[in-house]
């Protein structure tokens, strides 16, 4: 089978191609925004595997570089939703629009297999816990949720009306070995800069669902096998969640083993990090447990294994 995947050589991206590239042939497409070409470079000069430098946006290359694909997993896409409160078209183009331009060159090309990585950011700030995927009504409170939303309704549109099968999977935060961006990639960033005091955005007490590389690869790849209706929409999530206070004290602990050093942890006098961060978020995952996969790691877990990547350490 030949799969095209956007955004390959980021994070969540080129987890996908370690596990597809044995039995298929792989085609990264990739502007390397955000990615890593070294994420891919062990592929790189094997006969089932390409590498495109292109964006979403040049129709072109993109409707040409996907002629013969059998599958696409759409992972391209903006990874900070704080940096599109700056600049504020950037979910739009790079999320939205490229989501557009992707579906579009897939109906071009009689492409019938989209898998999409949405986000629990489309829920906004529901008033369900645990949140499941009929809840309504969604409302974002990002531009970039707001963008991961309004690519579901095309993609749903054009599942509907071209014939196209997808698989939408709103992600808990996605953590792990190749992370680029979040709050430990924050916090060691932080204390590069200064080693006695480590500023955390909010009070603490924000509480979110995670989830480790290793299991979204596996929820994805399970789902894609096992669901098989036109239109296929699960939370990707352990089920729970951990709050900000906790990830920053089981970090600092693993930091100061390592490091030896002492700092000062200092919270803001505010409940939300930033304008568009979602304060409570805990998916519900009892739709993808009923079709038989669960989550190995628990969003505690999870910190504690990502931490241990980022740091370095057994």
């Amino acid at each position: 089978m030949k799969v095209f995947i956007t955004g390959g050589a980021g994070f969540v991206g080129s987890h996908v191609v370690d596990r597809l590239i044995g039995e298929n042939e792989i085609v990264v497409y990739d502007n390397l925004s955000s990615g890593e070409r070294s994420f891919i470079q062990k592929h790189e000069g094997s006969k089932n595997f390409t590498f495109i430098e292109g964006d979403l946006i040049d129709r072109p290359l993109l409707e040409k570089s996907i002629k013969g694909s059998d599958a696409v997993y759409h992972f391209a896409a903006n990874p900070d939703i704080r940096y599109g409160i700056e600049y504020t078209d950037t979910d739009l183009t790079q999320g939205t629009i490229a989501t557009y331009n992707v579906l579009e060159a897939m109906r071009l090309a009689d492409v019938k297999k989209i898998i999409f990585s949405s986000s629990s950011v489309v829920y906004g700030e529901p008033h369900q816990f645990p949140t499941s995927e009929d809840y309504g009504p969604m409302l974002p409170i990002s531009l970039y949720g707001a963008s991961k939303l309004a690519c579901e309704g095309l993609i749903t549109s054009f599942s509907h009306t071209f014939g196209i099968t997808s698989w939408i999977f709103r992600f808990a935060n996605i953590i792990g070995k190749r992370q680029t961006h979040g709050l430990l990639v924050d916090l060691i960033a932080k204390l590069d800069k200064n080693k006695t005091v480590l500023p955390v955005l909010g009070d603490g007490l924000q509480e979110k669902s995670y989830l480790y590389i290793d299991d979204c690869i596996d929820g994805i790849l399970y789902a894609v096998g096992h669901a098989n209706e036109s239109m296929n929409v699960y939370n990707l999530s352990a089920g729970d969640q951990i709050s900000v206070s906790e990830i920053v004290s089981i970090f600092a602990k693993k930091y100061t083993e390592m490091t030896h050093s002492q700092f000062e942890i200092s919270y803001e006098n505010k409940s939300r990090g930033w304008q568009g961060d979602v304060v409570k978020v805990k998916l519900d995952a009892a739709k993808i447990n009923s079709l038989g996969w669960s989550a190995r790691y628990s969003s505690k877990r999870a910190i504690e294994k990502t931490v241990e990547d980022l740091l370095g350490g057994a």
